[in-house]
């Protein structure tokens, strides 16, 4: 029997401390123009993303490095929950602020 993760107490998710896995927050750019935020995990050669939100529209005017300390009030996200995605479609992933994040 495999060990839950993690859990949600009040709107805040709490994960494992014995996951063994650092999660950092991350925007991952993945193949066929798809960019999401959330918590990085690698699990053989599948990136799962947990707490995931798509970056629908970057509101930018220099690109999505622009985000990594928050987003820009054009920016529009699409909450998706948790996504599983093979290792071959991650192009690369930013580090951001994740305090920046935290209230999204």
């Amino acid at each position: 029997m495999s060990k839950q993760e993690s859990v949600l107490i009040n709107d805040v998710k709490y994960i494992r401390a014995d996951s063994g896995v650092d999660m950092p927050y991350q925007i991952a750019v993945l193949d066929r123009g798809f960019v999401y935020i959330g918590y990085i995990k690698w699990n053989d050669n599948v990136l799962t993303i947990t707490d995931a939100k798509c970056i629908r529209r970057w509101g930018t005017t220099r690109g999505l490095g622009e985000l990594v300390n928050g987003p820009r009030p054009e920016t529009i996200l699409d909450t998706v929950g948790t996504i599983h995605v093979p290792k071959h479609a991650l192009i690369h992933l930013i580090d951001v602020v994740e305090s920046a994040w935290k209230n999204i």
